[in-house]
């Protein structure tokens, strides 16, 4: 079978080529450029707990060796400290949240692509520009120019080449939305600030030059990067207007006097906010910032991109290797352009009240802690404008059974990052299972972490479990924890390749558990369930 085609290859076109390679599929990777990333620092990215974990699971080390995970998360308005949050290993158990990881893009780009060069499954093609695209049953046929004339063959392609993306021109799909919804100056420096670790988010900052915010994040090797929010429309900023900023926002952060600083970059962004009418067009489809825009209020659009990403790929890895229905390859869309659909639409909702004028007072807190807790949620991954989707809407949802359970994980929702065992005795985190193009099916049962392996495996539900999972429609791996959040002794979760709850089960439920299954696949024809496998164990 013919490899995917990947149409770009920045973050997200990277993420995808390697997330399809960990699942056999074999890809051409299409770059228009050379295969280099220009070094800029003021140009970074910041990766939730979910993407920064999927990133390194597919081999990329410059999060390790060159990103800072925040420490804290503090929010002023003037003269006043409004708020101050532990984050990750400083937070209280409990209260814990995650702490984003901050790096500059060009040290991701640039692990991503040490890590393309050890998979032998993904073929890079530099200066490989496309103009035409042709689809027909079998696969996608594209075209290639500079420096040579060249036809590409693909079982399918996805266009992850940027907002001016040719793929979805091509296509012919409309991309609407808002233009200039926020602009930023951005200077990266290394110097010293109050708060080591600690992101900052400063409101209407009491000096002349500070505009209505500015943030501080912190990068690797005593660096930051400064962002001032400003008009949408109409300040022209000079080199000598920035460097007042700069000199003015650490003045005012360091008791009055500027500090000894060294500016390594300097530039302004405009962020817009647009979303492709469609994402799937046959065999071909959009990922990344050719299928939206967004990133106001702190919301981070890579973020999205490679939730993208990951969605798709396993459910390509399922056609390249077994076909799939149009219920399956479908899902992308209907999941992931509704997440993101609902992100915009909230940040939409929010821009009204925190950057001034009317709008919902109503429904946003309107003290100084509101706005801030409804900023904070943008830029550390939280509520509606920052946590990971639940597709609670999927189609791939299987319907509502009785021996369905309840546990501390929706339907739809990305499960809890449990200690999981194999039955081969290996321990790890239950997110390192992911991405291998398979179910995951947990049971839980409290007490084998202290028992001999060899008689949990042949004791209580486990070789009944054993077998159903053997029968199932797809490929699933067992794992078994020692407890999950809300949920009993033997009950059994099924969990989706990209890590979202399918159905909990309370005990070994072989029919239900294997019209989940068939539902996650889309509900590709297959051999009915054997007569043996439809007895239920509590």
């Amino acid at each position: 079978m013919d490899p995917v085609i990947v149409v770009g290859a920045g973050p997200v076109g990277l993420v995808l080529s390697l997330a399809l390679a960990a699942q056999g599929v074999p890809c051409v990777l299409l770059d228009e450029d050379a295969g280099k990333d220009e070094t800029r620092p003021a140009r970074t990215v910041v990766l939730r707990e979910d993407t920064a974990a999927l990133v390194e699971r597919l081999g990329c080390t410059t999060l390790r060796d060159e990103g800072v995970r925040w420490s804290g998360w503090r929010s002023m308005r003037r003269k006043q400290l409004v708020s101050e949050l532990p984050l990750g290993e400083d937070a209280p158990y409990g209260d814990r949240l995650p702490s984003p990881v901050h790096l500059p893009q060009h040290a991701l780009t640039r692990g991503l692509r040490g890590a393309i060069a050890r998979q032998e499954l993904v073929q890079m093609a530099p200066f490989s520009r496309i103009d035409t695209l042709e689809q027909d049953p079998a696969g996608v046929t594209v075209h290639t120019r500079e420096p040579d004339s060249t036809w590409w063959r693909g079982s399918y392609l996805v266009g992850c080449d940027g907002a001016r993306s040719t793929v979805r021109k091509l296509l012919d799909i409309r991309f609407s939305g808002r233009t200039a919804v926020e602009r930023h100056a951005v200077a990266a420096l290394r110097t010293e600030l109050p708060w080591p670790g600690q992101a900052v988010l400063h409101r209407l900052p009491p000096w002349r030059s500070g505009g209505a915010e500015v943030t501080a994040r912190p990068l690797p090797d005593g660096a930051w990067r400064l962002d001032w929010l400003l008009p949408p429309r109409g300040e022209l900023v000079t080199p000598d207007a920035l460097i007042t900023r700069v000199r003015d926002t650490l003045a005012g952060w360091c008791g009055g006097e500027t500090p000894p600083y060294e500016l390594l970059d300097t530039g302004v962004y405009t962020l817009h906010h647009r979303l492709a009418r469609r994402w799937r067009v046959r065999r071909a489809f959009l990922a990344g910032d050719a299928a939206h825009l967004l990133g106001a209020l702190g919301t981070q659009g890579l973020d999205e991109g490679l939730r993208d990403a990951e969605n798709l790929a396993w459910k390509l890895a399922q056609a390249w290797h077994h076909g799939a229905s149009d219920v399956l390859l479908d899902s992308y869309q209907a999941e992931r352009r509704a997440a993101v659909a609902s992100r915009l639409r909230a940040a939409d909702q929010s821009l009204p009240i925190l950057r001034g004028g009317g709008g919902l007072r109503t429904l946003v807190p309107g003290s100084a802690r509101g706005h801030d807790s409804l900023l904070a949620d943008g830029h550390l991954g939280c509520g509606p404008l920052g946590a990971p989707p639940s597709y609670t809407h999927s189609p791939l949802s299987p319907p509502r059974a009785e021996a369905h359970t309840t546990v501390g994980t929706p339907p739809g929702a990305p499960v809890a990052d449990v200690r999981v065992t194999a039955p081969d005795g290996t321990t790890v985190r239950l997110r390192e299972r992911l991405g291998q193009g398979h179910l995951l099916v947990v049971l839980v049962a409290p007490g084998t972490g202290v028992w001999d392996r060899r008689h949990w495996l042949m004791a209580g539900v486990m070789p009944r479990l054993v077998e159903a999972v053997d029968a199932l429609p797809v490929r699933g791996e067992l794992l078994v924890t020692e407890a999950y959040p809300g949920a009993s002794a033997h009950t059994v979760l099924l969990v989706r390749p990209d890590g979202h709850l399918v159905a909990s089960f309370c005990g070994v439920r072989p029919r239900e558990l294997f019209a989940a299954a068939d539902a996650v696949r889309g509900g590709e024809p297959r051999a009915s369930v054997p007569a043996d496998q439809t007895a239920d164990i509590n």
